[in-house]
C-alpha cells in the first residue's frame, strides 16, 4: 500500500497488521507500486505524489526492490519529481516501463516515458513532449505487451494559480514497444485538454477508456472499441484532474467501468450514465481500487479517509483502523497535566487531539483520539492557562472555540463590516494567542484582527498588507492564461493572503506579519501603522513568507521562514 505522504506499507495477514517498509528511503511521499507480475517479491516504487493539488509531496525517483520490500535501492530518475506509472512486462521482467509526470511547479525534471532493458540499470526516454509536459497515465495492452497508450498532461501549479490543461495535452499510442508513437486523438476534444485517465479492458482489450479534461465544456468519458484509433463520447462524466481522473476496468464486465471521484462512480453502460457506488459509512475523495479479479464484488480503496475493503459491492465497507498514515498540515500542544495533549490540522480528516501519554497499559487508542472540528484542519491553539478552552479552524479561516469540557462549539470567524469588501482568506490562516494574554487572540486573512475577549468580539487592527495584485495578469507557462482554461485558479486559494504572523513576547506592541505574495510587514505600535518589507537578500521576489518566529530575546530581531518555490523547493530560513 503506497500512501501519498505515510511511505509504503506491506500486510501478510489481510490486513491484521501492517508493516512499514519504507520509512529509511529519500522519499516519504508516494506516487505509485507495482508488484513484478513474474516474481512476487520484486517491488517498484515510483515517489511522489502523482495529483496535483495545493498541497503535494515530491519524490526522488523510482526505487526497486527485489526482497519483498526489506531493502531497496533508488533505481534513477530523480528529477522526475511525481512518478504516475510504472509497468512491469508480463512476459520479461528486465523490460519497465516509467510514466514520468515532473515537476509541477516549474519546468524540466525527468518527463514523459522511460524503458529499461536491464531491469531498471538503465532508462531510456522514449517519449518526451515538452519542458511543461510529463507523462500523467500508461496503461498496457493485457494481451500484447508491445502495446501501450499514453496521456500526457501540460499542467503547471503556483501559490496564485492552478491551470490543469494546454495544447500539449493528448493521448499517444505504440505497438513496438515505444520505439515508435502515434497520436491518438480522432473524436477527442479539439484545443486544449487537461489530465486524461485511460483503462483498457480485459474482457475486450479493443476497448479502451478514457476521461477527459477539457476546455469550454468539452470533457467527459470516452470510448474506443478500435485500440484507440478513433473515440467516441459517451457522455459528459467528469471528475476534477488536480485530484482524481483515474479510471479502472472491471475482470469480467466489458461495459463497467469504476471512476475514482469524491464519491466512488461506476457506469454498467460502457459510459452513458455513472451512478454512485455507495459510500455508507465510508470516508470520500477516491484515489485507487483493486478488485478481486475472481470475486469482482470484492474491492480495496484507498482514499483521503485511509483505506476501505467491500465484499459485498459497497453495501457494506471495513476500515483498517491500524495505519497511521494521516496527513497533518500543522501540529501544536497544551499545558496539560499529567500529560499535555497533542493538537493537529489534518488533509480532510478533520481537525483532532489526543494525548502525549497515557496511563493506560494498552498505550494510547484510536478512541484517546477526538475531534474539534471537521473540514481540512489548519492550526489550532489552546489557551495556555485552561487546556479546556481550544481554538480550532478548518480551511478559508473557519474558526471555532471548543470547549473540551461540554462539547460546545461556537463559530468565531471575523465577518466584514457593512461596506466593506469580502476577506481573503488563506486555506491555511494564521492564528494566535498572545503571550501576554491568553484572552488576546490574532487571526489573519489579508488583514490582521485582534479579539481581547476570545473571540467574541473582534476588531481589524491593519489594512490589507498584501500586494494586491490581479493574479489573472501574472504569465503561467509563459504566457497570461486564458480564463477558459482548464481548471484556471481552481483548487487555489484567492491570491493576497496573511499566511504568517506573530508577536513579541517582549514587546506586545511589536507585531509581524507574512505574506503568500513575499511581503513582511511590522507594527512597532499594535498594528497602527505598518511598515513593509518586500525584499531579501538571495530570495526571489515575491516569496511566500510560511512562517514568523519573533525573538524572544531580543525585540528587534526575527526569523522568517519562507518558502522558495521556482526550479525547486527550498526552505530558507534567516
Amino acid at each position: 500500500m503506497a500512501a501519498a505522504s505515510g511511505g509504503v506499507w506491506k500486510t501478510t495477514n489481510h490486513g491484521v497488521n501492517y508493516k512499514p517498509i519504507f520509512d529509511a528511503e529519500g522519499s516519504y511521499s508516494i506516487g505509485c507500486i507495482t508488484i513484478d507480475p513474474n516474481q512476487s517479491t520484486t517491488i517498484w516504487v515510483g515517489t511522489g505524489e502523482n495529483n496535483n493539488q495545493r498541497s503535494v509531496g515530491y519524490g526522488d525517483g523510482v526505487y526497486k526492490s527485489t526482497d519483498g520490500g526489506k531493502s531497496w535501492k533508488n533505481m534513477g530518475l530523480k528529477k522526475s519529481e511525481h512518478i504516475s506509472k510504472i509497468i512491469v512486462d508480463p512476459t520479461n521482467s528486465d523490460i519497465v516501463y516509467v510514466a514520468a509526470y515532473g515537476p509541477l511547479w516549474s519546468d524540466g525534471g525527468d518527463r514523459g516515458v522511460y524503458k529499461s532493458t536491464d531491469g531498471g540499470e538503465t532508462w531510456n526516454q522514449i517519449h518526451f513532449i515538452s519542458d511543461k509536459t510529463g507523462t500523467s497515465d500508461l496503461i498496457m495492452d493485457p494481451v500484447n505487451p508491445d502495446i501501450l497508450y499514453e496521456a500526457v498532461h501540460q499542467r503547471r501549479r503556483h501559490v496564485f494559480t492552478y491551470i490543469g490543461g494546454g495544447p500539449e495535452s493528448a493521448l499517444y499510442k505504440t505497438t513496438d514497444g515505444g520505439k515508435t508513437w502515434k497520436a491518438s486523438n480522432s473524436g477527442l476534444p479539439e484545443g486544449k485538454m487537461g489530465r486524461i485517465g485511460l483503462a483498457v479492458s480485459p474482457v475486450d482489450t479493443n476497448v479502451v477508456y478514457a476521461i477527459v479534461e477539457a476546455e469550454a465544456d468539452k470533457f467527459g468519458f470516452f470510448r474506443s472499441t478500435d485500440k484507440g484509433e478513433s473515440w467516441e463520447k459517451r457522455s459528459d462524466y467528469k471528475t476534477s484532474g488536480n485530484y482524481y481522473q483515474k479510471i479502472y476496468c472491471d475482470a469480467n464486465d466489458v461495459d463497467k467501468v469504476f471512476s475514482m471521484d469524491t464519491w466512488l462512480h461506476h457506469t454498467e453502460n460502457g459510459g452513458k450514465t455513472f451512478v454512485k457506488t455507495g459510500e455508507t459509512q465510508k470516508h470520500v475523495d477516491n484515489h485507487c481500487i483493486w478488485i478481486n479479479p475472481t470475486n469482482t464484488d470484492h474491492w480495496i480503496v484507498g482514499c483521503d479517509g485511509g483505506i476501505y475493503e467491500t465484499y459485498d459491492h459497497a453495501t457494506t465497507w471495513e476500515y483498517k483502523a491500524n495505519l497511521p498514515i494521516t496527513q497533518f498540515y500543522k501540529v501544536s500542544i497544551d499545558y496539560d497535566t499529567p500529560f499535555y495533549n497533542v493538537f493537529g490540522g489534518t488533509q480532510d480528516n478533520n481537525s483532532q487531539a489526543g494525548p502525549s501519554r497515557t496511563l493506560n497499559n494498552a498505550g494510547i487508542l484510536n478512541s484517546d483520539w477526538y475531534i474539534t472540528v471537521g473540514g481540512d484542519g489548519y492550526e489550532t491553539q489552546v489557551d495556555p492557562t485552561n487546556p479546556n478552552i481550544i481554538y480550532a479552524q478548518w480551511q478559508y479561516g473557519g474558526l471555532i472555540r471548543y470547549d473540551r469540557k461540554s462539547g460546545e462549539r461556537i463559530g468565531i470567524k471575523p465577518q466584514p463590516r457593512k461596506g466593506e469588501a469580502a476577506y481573503r482568506w488563506n486555506w491555511d490562516s494564521p492564528l494566535l494567542i498572545s503571550p501576554h494574554d491568553p484572552k488576546t487572540l490574532f487571526f489573519c486573512a489579508n488583514k490582521v484582527f485582534k479579539t481581547e475577549d476570545r473571540g467574541n468580539s473582534w476588531k481589524t487592527i491593519s489594512p490589507d498588507l498584501t500586494r494586491q495584485i490581479d493574479r489573472n495578469r501574472l504569465k503561467v507557462m509563459g504566457e497570461i492564461q486564458s480564463p477558459d482554461v482548464v481548471m484556471k485558479n481552481k483548487s487555489t486559494t484567492i491570491y493576497g493572503n496573511i499566511v504568517a504572523f506573530d508577536q513579541s513576547p517582549i514587546d506586545e506592541n511589536l507585531l509581524y506579519a507574512g505574506t503568500d505574495d513575499g511581503l513582511i510587514q511590522v507594527s512597532k505600535d499594535g498594528g497602527v501603522t505598518w511598515s513593509k518589507k518586500e525584499t531579501f537578500p538571495g530570495v526571489p521576489k515575491m516569496t511566500y513568507v510560511n512562517m514568523l518566529w519573533a525573538s524572544q530575546h531580543d525585540k528587534m530581531w526575527f526569523m522568517p521562514h519562507l518558502i522558495i518555490i521556482k526550479e525547486e523547493t527550498l526552505n530558507l530560513i534567516f
